[in-house]
């Protein structure tokens, strides 16, 4: 098993306790993503990837909101279920798939949430992160996007390069620099600083990218 832990801890990372309806949100979250039959370092590939933002996250931001520590662990959620091949093989398919997936992942979270006993007015909220509604003017929003962000370049860029041979330096320069312009200056600040492990064989690629 991963060293990261399934469930929360009676504290977050900034010290502060968890509440149960919290705990008990990050429970079902977890067993949803527990059913994802594909593995990852053999492990539920959404379970790993949900526990892996929820460690950027008491990395990045130790001080960051419930609405934002519950949407980052819901961004994947049941993703398996939505499979990339349920829309046209096209770029507009694949916008589309994207499109229909923040909603999925927005009303799965909502309808988990409630089962766990949050209030209407949170559940909106996760929900409007989840959704990706808002970016660089939702909080909660912008930080799920940093941390996502984040997660990818320390724990999936590499291997999204590997599947990808046949692109050039001209389309991963793109693909970086799609990724940088999601994220804040705070985002931007905590990579640059070693506030995340960068895939080393990238280096380059990504200092070339962001211009430094």
């Amino acid at each position: 098993m991963n060293s990261i832990n399934t469930y929360p801890s009676e504290r977050r990372a900034d010290g502060s306790a968890t509440t149960a309806v919290f705990a008990s949100a990050i429970a079902l979250f977890d067993a949803a993503n527990a059913q994802d039959p594909n593995l990852d370092e053999g492990q539920p590939k959404e379970l790993l990837y949900a526990q892996r933002m929820t460690e950027m996250i008491d990395r990045f931001a130790a001080d960051a909101s419930d609405v934002a520590r519950l949407a980052v662990r819901a961004q994947h959620i049941r993703r398996w279920t939505v499979p990339r091949n349920s829309y046209p093989m096209t770029k507009e398919g694949y916008h589309a798939w994207r499109t229909g997936l923040y909603k999925f992942h927005a009303e799965t979270a909502g309808e988990l949430l409630q089962q766990a006993g949050y209030d209407e007015t949170t559940i909106a909220e996760v929900k409007a992160a989840v959704g990706k509604r808002g970016i660089k003017v939702n909080p909660d929003t912008q930080m799920l996007e940093d941390v996502s962000s984040l997660v990818f370049i320390e724990h999936y860029m590499l291997g999204f390069a590997g599947q990808h041979a046949e692109y050039s330096e001209e389309k991963w320069l793109e693909i970086i620099r799609r990724t940088w312009k999601k994220m804040s200056a705070r985002a931007h600040a905590f990579a640059t600083s070693g506030g995340v492990k960068l895939p080393e064989p990238l280096v380059p690629l990504i200092l070339k990218a962001i211009g430094h």
